[in-house]
């Protein structure tokens, strides 16, 4: 398991982190009381906080100091929350559909990276579970 990140270089990542916390908890107060807000709000409130949450990862993954191919693999999960928040963003646009696919492609080369155990340096916990030896 890796080191915990401590001192200075936790406070961009909770930082941005508790932005996009504070952004969803607008994004969700927009769904249940939206006469609160205005009639195009809810396209900046869907695109914020995948916005952020891609800035907060960047700033964990720069802080934690990975491999390069961590870093690599950081980088397209957070420009694949990039892509989806410009489809929730731009949604008339012609090129929505392809923000859309190309956020769902590298979501998918993500997972399959995780899969196939790529990065070597990346830890066995990185897809969210987490394992102790000896079974059980």
């Amino acid at each position: 398991m890796t080191e915990r990140i401590k001192g200075v270089h936790r406070a961009a990542p909770l930082f941005f982190g508790g932005l996009t916390l504070a952004s969803v908890v607008v994004l969700l107060l927009s769904d249940a009381a939206p006469r609160l807000f205005a009639a195009n709000a809810h396209r900046i409130l869907g695109a914020l906080p995948l916005a952020l949450i891609a800035a907060a990862y960047l700033a964990y993954e720069w802080a934690r100091r990975p491999s390069a191919g961590e870093l690599v693999k950081g980088a397209l999960l957070a420009i694949a929350f990039l892509f989806w928040a410009a489809n929730q963003y731009w949604a008339d646009s012609p090129y929505a559909t392809l923000y859309n696919d190309i956020a769902i492609a590298l979501f998918v080369l993500d997972v399959f990276f995780v899969i196939a155990g790529w990065p070597a340096s990346s830890p066995d916990e990185s897809f969210g579970e987490s394992y102790k030896e000896g079974g059980d």
